[in-house]
């Protein structure tokens, strides 16, 4: 009886830089076991070739060697939300390994530019996003676009905190409202990219009060690190971004809260909404994660299956407790469907808000 070593034709046209996952341990498996039977060799040669073609189940692949694309600068919202997500990937066996690369700026188009690029057809190739992506590709006009990559899942939602730094010599929000209406320009306010969430708020709480939203002085900056960095440094007179990454901040007294843009205050929180003082804004933001460009249903649908086991992790648990996260799971066409249509009801708030 031949072996598979013996036998012609079985796997020659399979070559290891074709396969991933199963395909290649399968290729392995029947190279050093040359006693198999012609009839297994048959089965371990179809199942190489239904692997290098992604039709088998999640279940039926090894776990992937998962590539992150960050596309914010460490410390904001989308590295931490990545970084649990890759954490949740590992502990729940979804993945074999995950690898970050941060590419900050532009809310996210240079990290979107360069994920176009480099992840075509990839299967174990990831990208966090959210709503602060659209906003920025809404004002920025980048030479990319959130359709040429394929949505995956949608994974939180957060509301945003206003904070003013230690010296401030500013308390309240009120107090922040009476100098932007004296003089727009003299109030400086920090957060994430042009289009971000709280750049958004900031556009509406100005035209609320009757300031024109043209005239605010926005600062932006290449994520929440950077945002964070520059509000503890006093350089900014008031500093936006999502309330877990100001957290810790809060807690040790080195910011100061003075609103949410949530409509009802924030689960053990005592900082009080726009809305209670006399602002009626209210916006919140949503994280999600994308795949490359080009893949098939098949791998789409084993991305999914991963990421849907993943944010099932006792992991993932302890990630959105302790950064006071939604979850807000939304995945395949119904998450497709939810971007078309945020995308168009953003574009709706920022041109009412002066913004484009």
């Amino acid at each position: 009886m031949p072996s598979a070593a013996q036998t012609p034709g079985v796997f020659p046209e399979l070559k290891d830089s074709r396969l991933t996952g199963s395909a290649r341990i399968i290729k392995r498996f029947a190279n050093t076991h040359t006693q198999a039977t012609s009839a297994t060799v048959f089965r371990a040669s179809t199942l190489a070739a239904l692997a290098a073609a992604g039709a088998l189940p999640l279940s039926a692949h090894a776990a992937s060697a998962i590539k992150m694309m960050l596309p914010a600068n460490p410390g904001g919202g989308w590295d931490s939300t990545g970084r649990a997500l890759g954490k949740a990937l590992l502990e729940s066996g979804a993945a074999s390994s995950v690898t970050y690369d941060n590419k900050g700026g532009a809310a996210g188009a240079i990290g979107l530019a360069q994920f176009v690029n480099s992840s075509k057809g990839d299967p174990d190739a990831l990208m966090m996003m959210g709503q602060v992506m659209l906003g920025g590709i809404i004002t920025g006009k980048p030479p990319v676009s959130i359709t040429q990559v394929t949505p995956i899942a949608r994974l939180t939602t957060e509301y945003n905190v206003f904070v003013l730094p230690a010296n401030s010599p500013f308390n309240t929000m009120k107090d922040v409202v009476e100098q932007l209406k004296k003089d727009p320009g003299s109030v400086k306010w920090g957060g994430g990219s042009r289009g971000s969430t709280e750049h958004i708020a900031a556009a509406m709480i100005a035209r609320e009060v009757g300031v024109d939203p043209a005239r605010i002085n926005y600062v932006a900056f290449r994520g929440g690190g950077e945002a964070i960095a520059a509000i503890l440094g006093g350089n900014v007179t008031i500093g936006g971004g999502g309330y877990s990454e100001m957290a810790e901040y809060i807690a040790t007294k080195k910011m100061t809260p003075i609103a949410v843009t949530s409509g009802q205050r924030l689960k053990n929180s005592t900082v009080p909404t726009l809305k209670e003082q006399g602002i009626n804004v209210e916006i919140g933001n949503w994280r999600g994660v994308y795949a490359g460009p080009g893949i098939t249903a098949e791998q789409r649908k084993a991305l999914t299956e991963m990421v849907a086991k993943a944010v099932k992790s006792k992991s993932w648990a302890e990630s959105l407790q302790k950064n006071d996260w939604t979850p807000a799971w939304m995945a395949g066409d119904e998450f497709a469907n939810f971007v078309d249509n945020e995308f168009a009801s953003l574009r709706a708030t920022m041109v009412k808000a002066g913004m484009v």
